[in-house]
């Protein structure tokens, strides 16, 4: 029996990165509606059920921000985070320097070090 897995994901890169890992597993088949689904994939409900989006001060990153904490922490440049976002750079920088201040920290290093201390960042 083949697990039957929904999707609800904003971010088109995203969604399709976790399509093609889907796809590629032959026990699980990609459905329609959240209804049908033994399993729903949702940016909402990982972001609500998980503290990890909340930063240590309690002030809380916006998705957009720890996607971008995230991207740093895979060792991207503001360049290549923005590419991959389909964002600007200019647009890269502002996200990071709210990222920084929401955690109380003075680099990208520090960032990620107190992401991954924190759960902000997966290992």
């Amino acid at each position: 029996m083949k697990l039957r897995v929904y999707l609800d994901l904003s971010n088109a890169v995203t969604r399709r990165r976790v399509i093609a890992l889907l796809r590629a597993d032959g026990e699980v088949a990609l459905v329609g509606t959240a209804e049908d689904a033994d399993l729903v994939v949702s940016e909402r409900v990982v972001r609500a059920a998980a503290p990890d989006a909340v930063a240590p001060g309690g002030t809380a990153l916006t998705a957009r921000e720890l996607e971008v904490l995230r991207l740093v922490a895979r060792g991207l440049s503001n360049k290549e985070i923005a590419a991959d976002l389909r964002i600007t750079t200019h647009t890269v920088k502002y996200h990071l320097a709210a990222v920084l201040e929401k955690l109380g920290v003075r680099s990208r290093t520090e960032a990620v070090s107190l992401g991954v201390r924190t759960g902000l960042v997966p290992l």
